[in-house]
């Protein structure tokens, strides 16, 4: 199929009414997942729960290899796959459905720039901490990143992921970077986050936006994952305003509907996170 085909068959395919048995597909969630896979995939159930599109949740030991980009969440939707919350934003916009229409040109500028600074600071800051530091990546993230396969398997998978994550974070400045110095970028994002919410519901007037999505997504994963210390929660929990907006769409959005947010993120697959009070 030529180019041209195939995105008139995308665009297509786009226009159509969202579908009722629409998937997301993400890692096991009790024995597998990460913090910072946990954190996409939250967002994009929040991004899609906000939307009111219904999404079944199915776990597969394999997603991320299922994925076209490689990473996770990715959903399937009639016959199209695509992965991680931008292209989401994109395809959902075209079906007809999105948060930030009523923003203005400046407003969705603005959006976007705190968007990449969330990716920038708080998704680096949580693949530094899986990755980087030492404990956490003996005693959570090996053990948790190649449970699903046998050994040596498991091994090999979790070596090859660890180097291409500190190649990443040695390449945008990151790699010397001390554990205190991390906790500090975190710090001055929730500083920047906070400052920007105030006490509005929600960032941008009284409707979520993706931006409310992703820093949902990332920061109740924060809040609610059980760490070998809890050093990164309480950078969160030092902002009050954003630990409510976190309570706030976890009622509106998850508990009203029956979704299920239960996380279970530490070293011991059985054990559960609370959920926020």
């Amino acid at each position: 199929m030529s180019l041209v085909a195939e995105a008139f068959v995308t665009q297509i395919a786009a226009a159509e009414p969202w579908p009722q048995n629409a998937v997301l597909y993400q890692p096991l969630k009790e024995e597998q997942i990460l913090l910072s896979d946990n954190a996409a995939c939250l967002a994009v159930q929040a991004f899609l729960q906000m939307c009111n599109l219904p999404v079944q949740v199915v776990c597969r030991a394999n997603a991320e290899y299922m994925s076209p980009s490689g990473k996770v969440p990715f959903i399937h939707v009639g016959n199209q796959v695509v992965s991680e919350l931008g292209p989401i934003v994109q395809f959902v916009k075209a079906k007809g459905h999105s948060l930030s229409d009523g923003l203005d040109e400046v407003q969705k500028a603005e959006m976007k720039a705190y968007m990449e600074l969330v990716n920038n600071m708080l998704l680096t800051a949580e693949l530094y901490l899986q990755w980087c530091d030492d404990a956490t990546v003996q005693e959570i993230t090996h053990p948790r990143y190649g449970s699903p396969y046998p050994w040596p398997l498991n091994r090999i998978l979790a070596y090859q992921k660890q180097y291409e994550v500190q190649r990443k974070m040695k390449a945008i400045g990151w790699g010397n970077k001390s554990l205190d110095q991390v906790l500090e970028e975190v710090d001055q994002c929730c500083e920047a986050l906070s400052q920007r919410l105030g006490t509005q519901l929600y960032f941008f007037n009284k409707k979520p936006t993706e931006l409310d999505a992703l820093v949902f997504g990332h920061l109740f994963t924060i809040l609610t994952t059980q760490l070998i210390s809890d050093e990164l929660s309480v950078k969160v929990k030092g902002y009050s305003n954003l630990t409510a907006f976190c309570r706030r769409i976890e009622q509106h959005y998850f508990e009203d509907s029956g979704t299920d947010l239960k996380i279970g993120l530490s070293s011991q697959s059985e054990s559960a996170a609370p959920k926020l009070l």
